[in-house]
Order: C-alpha cells, then sequence, then structure tokens
C-alpha cells in the first residue's frame, strides 16, 4: 500500500493535523506505515482540491490553443482537482458520443477531472434543443449544459431546456447577454470609457434582463438554473430577488471580474478583452460583496485559452477571453482572504464545495477527514511572485495578469491521491 503523509498542515485554517494519504483515500493517520512518503506541511493550509465549474478547454478542435493534457495541467499549477469543460469545441459537445470522446480524452490525458459540458442547442444555434437527455444518461453522466459563448435567447427554448432537466436534476447554464441589447460587436463596458475609445457598448442591462427574465422560468418550471460570469451590480439585485424568493438558481464570479476594471481596456490591450467585458470599481465591488454574502454561489475562472492569430488584433476585432486556470486562487486571496472578507473554509466553500455541489460531483469538494477522497491542495499563504505569461502551462499566453504581483500560494496539489503539480 502506497502512503504519503502530510505532516502539520493546517486544515481549512482551522488548526494543525496530520493528512494520511493511502491508494487515493484519506486514511486514519494513526494508521501509518514504516514506508511512508513524508511530506513537512509546517506553515501549509490543507484545502479540498479546487473545482473549476468553467473552463475552456478548446479540445476537439483548436488544439493550437490548448488541450485537455496542458489545461489541466494549468488546473493542477491552480489547485484544481476537477474542471468542468464547456461545450464551443469542434464539433460542438451536444451530444452523446461528443460528450462521452471529452470525458475519455480527460481519463486518458488530464491531470484532473474532467467533466464534459452539454450544449443546451444543436451546434449552439439556439435554435433546436440538443440532445440533453441522451447526454445525461451517456456515459459521460452530463448533467450541466450551457450555450456558454452565446446566450439561450428564445424565452421558449429556455423554457423547454429547464422542463427537460428537471427529470434527472440536470442544471441550465446561462451566458446571460441579451442579443438584441449587446451584440456580437459589443466589446466594452457601455459608458464614458466605451464612448471615448469608440468601442461597442455592452451595457449592464443586457446581463441584468436575461437574469430577471431566467429566473422567473426557473420558478415556473421548478427547475434550475445557474448563472454563468455575473458581472454587474444590477445582476447581483436579481440574484437576491430570486433567492429571496426560494427559486433555485446558482451563480458564479470569475476572478477578473473581481479585480480588474473597465479601466484597463484604455489602452486597447485585447488581451482585456473579455465577455462579459471588464465592468466599473462599482460593479466589482458589489460582485465581491454578493460572493462573501452568498448572494453569488462560487467563483469559476472561465478560462479561455487563445492563439495568438485569433488574440493579437485591433482590441474590437481580437477574440474575447483570458487565461484564468493557473491564476484564480492567486486573485482571490488578493481579493477576498488577505482583506479578511473570506477566511480559509468560506474560500474552499466558493472554489471547492460549492462548485462540486453545483455539478453534482459526488467525489469532490468533500471534507479532508478519513475515509474521503484524497483530493486535495496545499498552500503557502505567504508566498508571492511576479506573473511571467511564458511560464504558464497553458498551450496559450492571452494571461492577464502577465507581470503583476500576485501571491503564488500552490505548493502541492493532489488527485484522488496522485500528485498532479508539480509533476
Amino acid at each position: 500500500m502506497s502512503q504519503i503523509l502530510i505532516a502539520g498542515a493546517d486544515v481549512l485554517g482551522r488548526g494543525r493535523a496530520d493528512l494520511l494519504i493511502a491508494d487515493g483515500v484519506l486514511a486514519d493517520p494513526s494508521e501509518v506505515g514504516a514506508h511512508v512518503e513524508r511530506i513537512d506541511a509546517d506553515g501549509l493550509v490543507a484545502l479540498p482540491g479546487l473545482v473549476d465549474l468553467h473552463s475552456h478547454l478548446r479540445q476537439p478542435g483548436r488544439e493550437d490553443a490548448e488541450t485537455i493534457a496542458s489545461g489541466t495541467a494549468a488546473a493542477a499549477r491552480g489547485g484544481f482537482t476537477a474542471v468542468l469543460a464547456m461545450a464551443n469545441t469542434d464539433p460542438v459537445t451536444d451530444t452523446a458520443e461528443a460528450a462521452e470522446h471529452v470525458a475519455q480524452l480527460g481519463r486518458r490525458d488530464g491531470h484532473a477531472m474532467v467533466v464534459p459540458v452539454g450544449a443546451v442547442s444543436k451546434g449552439l444555434a439556439g435554435e433546436e434543443l440538443a440532445e440533453l437527455g441522451l447526454m445525461a444518461r451517456s456515459a459521460a453522466a452530463v448533467r450541466v449544459f450551457s450555450d456558454d459563448g452565446h446566450c439561450v435567447a428564445d424565452a421558449r427554448l429556455m423554457r423547454r431546456a429547464l422542463e427537460y432537466v428537471r427529470a434527472f436534476g440536470g442544471v441550465i447554464a446561462q451566458h446571460a447577454q441579451d442579443p438584441r441589447l449587446a451584440g456580437p460587436d459589443a466589446c466594452c463596458h457601455e459608458g464614458a470609457i466605451s464612448g471615448r475609445l469608440g468601442l461597442a457598448g455592452w451595457p449592464a442591462v443586457a446581463e441584468a434582463t436575461i437574469v430577471a427574465r431566467d429566473v422567473q422560468i426557473a420558478e415556473l418550471t421548478r427547475s434550475r438554473l445557474h448563472v454563468c460570469h455575473v458581472s454587474t451590480a444590477e445582476t447581483v439585485d436579481v440574484l437576491r430577488w430570486a433567492k429571496n424568493r426560494g427559486i433555485a438558481v446558482t451563480a458564479e464570479v470569475a476572478p477578473h471580474h473581481l479585480l480588474l476594471t473597465t479601466a484597463e481596456v484604455v489602452g486597447y490591450d485585447p488581451v482585456y478583452k473579455v465577455n462579459p467585458p471588464l465592468r466599473p470599481a462599482t460593479d466589482v465591488a458589489e460582485l465581491r460583496q454578493a460572493l462573501a454574502d452568498g448572494t453569488i454561489d462560487a467563483v469559476a475562472t472561465d478560462h479561455a485559452p487563445h492563439a495568438r492569430h485569433d488574440k493579437e488584433h485591433a482590441f474590437a476585432e481580437a477574440a474575447f477571453g483570458m487565461l484564468g486556470l493557473e491564476t484564480a486562487l492567486a486573485v482571490l486571496l488578493e481579493t477576498m482572504v488577505e482583506p479578511g472578507t473570506l477566511d480559509w473554509s468560506g474560500l474552499a466553500m466558493r472554489m471547492s464545495t460549492a462548485p462540486a455541489r453545483i455539478a453534482q460531483l459526488a467525489d469532490q469538494g468533500r471534507p479532508l477527514t478519513a475515509g474521503e477522497p484524497a483530493n486535495l491542495v496545499l498552500v503557502d499563504p505567504q508566498a508571492r511572485a511576479v506573473v511571467d505569461r511564458n511560464a504558464s502551462s497553458s498551450l496559450s499566453r492571452n494571461n492577464p495578469w502577465h507581470g503583476r504581483d500576485l501571491p503564488d500560494p500552490v505548493v502541492l496539489t493532489f488527485w484522488a491521491g496522485r500528485k498532479t503539480y508539480p509533476l
């Protein structure tokens, strides 16, 4: 029996304890054998492995930007032991066969658990439901469905999707962007900066009105709605109303929306072009508060790697998206833990436990106690470093944090008892 003893870790900030990994699970530390590998964790905090509800791993179809191997290596570097792979691949993950292929690639190449997200509509076209039931009943056992990158704008289609997934406890994850208020050219928060720069505006109301519609459809259908990458204070208000009403809605926020603001785009650097766009500081403050009080349930990276020939264009023509897997925990330490807004347990809830619950991952987000799967990350709360995009495990380099001094917390990541970072 292989054993690893993690000695003296501070478990979720609650006090020091030993953790024993034996054949992929956590065991009673008193049962340590004679040939154990010992890791001195003095000064390190142990957290359950992080779970990302929202990653773009690009495979199949865009292996020039990312692969499941490279994307999950970046995930392990960031402390993640499970990632949900969004459906906007080529071909789109809109059939049982496509979902099973992504899951198989994950088992073969992954440095973290890879969970395919199914498309809501065929081809992400927003016109006809994809094979929701077949994907759910497939070997991939899909439970989260999203047209991310595209809003399910048709209210009737959204109702049908929510009604359909209710039968097997699925969830519809919405990219909230009214295409009539924020069309495909919209690329900057609508306001003084977008006007001065001559960039097409993306108003906050384009997000909030879709969420307001969808939470009421979720109430009507008695089904589960998840709101992707919340970016505005107006959306937070809608979520608070819906949760107070008892509607089954959850929501995520991306790390970049907790730290960066629309002021970053003044230099027209396309690395800061993301959908939804960066918002003003007033929205950032509201998002932090909503994450702290539980109105926003989880942090999700929206990791969106792009090859150089897709990103290095004039701002308006560049692809949307930025990297996030390796730096998500760093940003949360900077914005929420170091200021005292969240403690370690609160961080674990929003980056591990709640995402695992939303995605229905039984072996993820579990307590660090004997008998549980050995999915965990050891972090150094004092470590910092200047981010270097060229040191990334990702194949892409559209890293918004390049050159910025941030926490560099991840020391070791274990997935199912196997060390996945460092390799």
